[in-house]
């Protein structure tokens, strides 16, 4: 794959500078001050309206190249006109809507089809002829999508950069690789940088998640991307289903046989590309590893998570904070103080008696609390649930570690991949809003969140 990436980066690079010469840019790149003083939005529109295909390659390089350069405010402008001035052809628009609304054909919807397309999005496609536009166009969306929370006007800007990346990030596009420690030292480095659920802390503790018999890494690659991971998984071969991180990451655990494992553990789901963001990779990626770690080790049975819960914290100081919750009991309440006082992580008496208490709580936030539109309040329970696991198990206490404790009061749970399931589970989450849990999940509900449950169920 790297191979012939770099043929044909090379080939690009090569149309560039006959395109420059061409366009008359010289050997050397104008400077960004120049670019800019020439309009970057000029230069766009010239190329949407070239057709060589040198000169094509050497402006989306002149373009990129500039982008690169312009300052914050500068790239919000940019944006801007992507909003403003590359929109759909209006004149074009009512003429093909007004074809098919007197004459309606295969034809005519086809025309309005083409015209109803704003010009950006043939803009993007040009842009991506340069060498390396792939990876520069994703770090442009990243800086749209950071701007989003002050300019909403730029997502519709934004939702095309969704559709064409949906396109050119495919599954058909991806390679599934396993990542050990003969994988080069670059790409070792970025899983390092990348691990966004439980952090790496050296090369030693990188070792001990790839090259110990009992772990796997797997990454997808794309091959306009190369070396750089989109998304990659921690497994961890095991007996039995954990409870707790800290067992997983240990680096001086005891290793055990692969071909004695019974489980495999999905224990940190990491996206690497900011730019890449509402793209999805992380449904096809567990289920393809699960059929790789089958081939390979055809004793496993149970494919399961042990995943963070990043907001259940907030959920429940929010419910502390309210006056009059409907979800806290006065017993609750006196019991969570205990949470307040530091040196939880140590105090196995206070964890003692937290312990039943969050674990109804947590049952109550994954089966009965909803947010406005109706689904589970957790990313990570949203995620896996919709690709088709079930809500295993409950573990209180299972992050002790800083991170762990502020983002979730400690509580780990376990998401559970049926194989013959998954489809039927994923129909239910995405018809019914329903979280399938498992029966000892389910009996953990307390007698008034039962009858919360049941109406849930019944809105659904």
């Amino acid at each position: 794959m790297s191979d012939t990436t770099s043929f044909f980066g090379d080939l690009l690079g090569t149309i560039a500078e006959r395109g420059r010469a061409l366009l008359d840019l010289g050997r050397e790149r104008r400077p960004a001050g120049a670019i800019k003083a020439a309009s970057l939005v000029a230069l766009c529109e010239q190329l949407l309206s070239g057709r060589g295909e040198a000169s094509g390659v050497a402006l989306a390089s002149e373009i990129l190249l500039a982008y690169g350069a312009l300052k914050s405010a500068e790239r919000i402008a940019f944006f801007e006109a992507l909003l403003g001035t590359f929109g759909p052809d209006l004149a074009r628009l009512d003429k093909a809507a007004a074809a098919y609304a007197a004459k309606p054909s295969a034809a005519a919807a086809s025309e309005l089809h083409r015209a109803s397309e704003p010009r950006r999005q043939e803009l993007i496609r040009r842009l991506n002829l340069a060498p390396g536009a792939t990876a520069r166009l994703v770090g442009m969306r990243a800086d749209l999508l950071a701007s989003l929370p002050r300019r909403r006007d730029l997502a519709e800007v934004d939702r095309d950069f969704t559709h064409l990346f949906a396109s050119w990030f495919n599954r058909g596009f991806l390679v599934l690789r396993r990542i050990d420690w003969s994988t080069p030292a670059n790409v070792l480095e970025k899983i390092i940088r990348y691990e966004a659920v439980h952090e790496i802390r050296d090369w030693n503790d990188l070792r001990a998640r790839v090259d110990s018999p009992d772990r796997r890494c797997y990454a997808f690659f794309h091959p306009t991307l190369v070396d750089e991971p989109l998304i990659f998984v921690e497994v961890a071969l095991m007996k039995d289903i954990p409870g707790a991180i800290a067992p997983v990451l240990a680096e001086k655990r005891a290793h055990l046989d692969p071909a004695k494992a019974n489980v495999a553990v999905f224990y940190s789901i990491s996206n690497t590309q900011t730019g890449l963001g509402g793209v999805s990779f992380g449904n096809f990626l567990i289920k393809q590893v699960v059929e790789e770690i089958s081939r390979e080790l055809p004793n496993l049975k149970t494919f399961v998570t042990l995943s963070p819960v990043p907001t259940f914290r907030g959920w429940l100081e929010a419910e502390r904070a309210a006056e009059h919750s409907a979800v806290l009991t006065a017993e609750d309440r006196t019991a969570l103080a205990a949470l307040d006082a530091p040196g939880l992580a140590e105090d196995e008496a206070r964890q003692a008696v937290l312990r039943p208490v969050l674990t109804a709580l947590a049952t109550h936030y994954f089966l009965i609390a909803r947010s406005p539109k109706g689904r589970p309040l957790d990313p990570v329970a949203r995620f896996h649930l919709g690709n088709g696991a079930r809500l295993e198990r409950i573990d209180p206490f299972g992050d002790l570690s800083a991170k762990g404790l502020k983002q979730a009061a400690g509580l780990m749970v376990n998401y559970r991949y049926i194989t013959e399931d998954i489809e039927a589970n994923h129909e239910a989450f995405f018809d019914k809003a329903q979280v399938v849990a498992s029966p000892a999940v389910r009996r953990l509900l307390r007698a008034e969140s039962q009858q919360k449950a049941l109406v849930v169920g019944a809105a659904s």
